[in-house]
């Protein structure tokens, strides 16, 4: 008789692969996620299929695309009575459980359903002295996040029923905006500069309008609170609104007009800081913000390892499919920019590491294409249990094993429905990446999602070829050396959206004449 795996997802909240040190980019170090990656395999090529917290989690549970599951943006919220992944596996014989951020909703209709035990931060949550929800209701925890999360996984863990897998959606608030850290890590960074980004100070030329528009700018965009610094008193003078509301007051730290002087003063410590200098002056934005978000990660790192320690003493490990990922990438300084939200890589790339000693070899790396829409079919896959013909999504399990052959999936979508949220300004858009080039249509329409606003802004092209342009800084749409390029992408998209029933807003016949 075959031992059902048990499974143990782990997953953050806008952790960009950038910053773990599995991945390579030498900005941090993570020992414990990197223990992951050497003693299983990390995915190079894993995409989001829409740039956002609750949609992408919509994704995750549901094995479908958000046109599907009705949870296109931050303010449209998960249909409980859906059927999703842990009432699969329930009814396969699994006891389930989710603990930390859910953001699909709160209250009777958009609650957790298909766990039998929950216990989740309402919306964001908070980093210090959290309140969660759960059956009984709200009830505050005192102490950092990141720990208590864990905590709770693990006394769910110590109670289980031995002799039935279990399921753990283990879901970390951290290192989401605005970045706070376990006191404890303070001070990590705190004498040394970390690298700019190659494209930090990128000017958006030859690009859609959407880069030039974002309000995601380091240098003009980030508020006192996200970049640890007091807010003094006082309206437009200080800085500009976060965004217009009646209750809340955030403003961002202004960039220096020629021959002005900026003295900024640290929330924690009171020391003064005084710049002249626009160039000057962004560049400690940048070192502020990079050094709390990896502050925030930090703690990540530790309670995965309390995490894999727990299986290794109680002899679960080999037994046990755990992965890491996050909901999203993350922009850290890439074109001058935070957050995500659009297709460029940063944002669109997922970082993914797990580990089955039963199945998967360790050191293992695939630079195959995988969304986060193929997670719950490939739950269900290891788990033996059928997988429902409603999921979209593909299981993994060949990609994991090495034995995925020459028809696997060759691109992944993505679409992002919130066109011109008040808050970053960032435009609705779809497309396609495969391993080699990117097609992105820029629509620009909120087509009366929750969360949308119009605008006057004309549809756009962009074309990528990330193997010459990683950094993405040269749309070669219009690049008539790239016409072959764009008219097969265009094929890749209408055949993808073809397959999985998403709506273009685009008329290929139309577009192939005009190029």
């Amino acid at each position: 008789m075959t031992v059902q795996p048990n499974i143990l997802f782990i997953m953050s909240d806008d952790h960009a692969a950038q910053a773990i040190s599995a991945y390579g980019s030498g900005l941090n170090h993570t020992p414990n996620l990197d223990r992951l990656a050497e003693e299983g395999m990390r995915l190079d090529n894993c995409y989001v299929t829409n740039s956002i917290c609750t949609p992408s989690r919509a994704a995750i549970l549901t094995g479908t695309y958000n046109h599907v599951n009705q949870v296109t943006t931050l303010d449209t919220h998960i249909d409980n009575r859906l059927p999703n992944v842990a009432k699969h596996l329930r009814q396969t014989g699994y006891q389930t459980a989710i603990f930390g951020k859910w953001h699909l909703g709160e209250g009777r209709a958009h609650e957790p359903t298909g766990f039998d035990e929950w216990a989740v931060v309402p919306g964001q949550g908070q980093y210090y002295d959290p309140t969660f929800i759960d059956r009984n209701g709200p009830k505050v925890h005192p102490g950092y996040a990141t720990d208590i999360i864990t905590d709770l996984s693990l006394d769910f863990l110590e109670r289980r029923d031995r002799s039935r897998p279990f399921f753990l959606m283990c879901h970390h608030k951290a290192p989401h905006r605005n970045f706070g850290c376990h006191p404890k890590h303070a001070s990590l960074y705190e004498n040394e500069d970390l690298p700019l980004p190659e494209s930090f100070n990128d000017d958006y030329a030859n690009r859609a309008a959407a880069a030039a528009a974002a309000k995601m700018r380091i240098k003009s965009d980030m508020t006192y609170d996200d970049l640890g610094l007091v807010q003094p008193e006082g309206g437009s003078e200080v800085g500009n609104l976060m965004f217009p509301h009646p209750m809340v007051n955030n403003r961002k730290v202004p960039e220096l007009e020629p021959g002005d002087t900026l003295t900024l003063i640290d929330a924690a410590t009171g020391k003064n800081f005084t710049f002249t200098d626009p160039r000057e002056l962004a560049e400690f934005k940048y070192q502020r913000y990079i050094k709390r978000y990896l502050r925030t990660v930090a703690s990540i790192d530790e309670n995965v390892g309390r995490m894999l320690d727990y299986l290794d003493e109680e002899g679960l490990a080999d037994n046990t499919i755990v992965i890491y990922t996050s909901d999203q990438g993350f922009f850290l300084g890439e074109h001058g920019w935070f957050d995500k939200r659009f297709m460029y890589e940063e944002s669109l790339r997922m970082p993914f590491l797990v580990r089955y000693p039963k199945a998967i070899a360790p050191g293992s790396v695939s630079a195959r294409i995988a969304m986060n829409v193929d997670f719950a079919p490939t739950f269900l896959d290891y788990a033996g249990a059928p997988i429902p013909s409603y999921m979209q999504g593909t299981s993994m399990r060949p990609l994991l094993e090495d034995a995925a052959g020459g028809d696997w999936q060759d691109v992944a979508y993505h679409r992002y429905w919130m066109h011109k949220d008040f808050i970053h300004n960032a435009f609705a858009h779809y497309g396609v990446r495969d391993s080699r080039y990117k097609l992105i249509y820029w629509y620009n329409d909120p087509l009366d999602q929750l969360g949308a606003f119009s605008g006057e802004e004309p549809p756009e092209w962009e074309l990528f070829d990330c193997q010459e342009d990683p950094f993405e800084l040269h749309n070669r749409a219009g690049d008539p050396a790239y016409r072959e390029v764009f008219v097969r992408m265009l094929a890749k998209l209408d055949a993808k959206m073809a397959e999985i029933g998403d709506l273009p807003e685009h008329d290929s016949r139309v577009v192939l004449a005009g190029v």
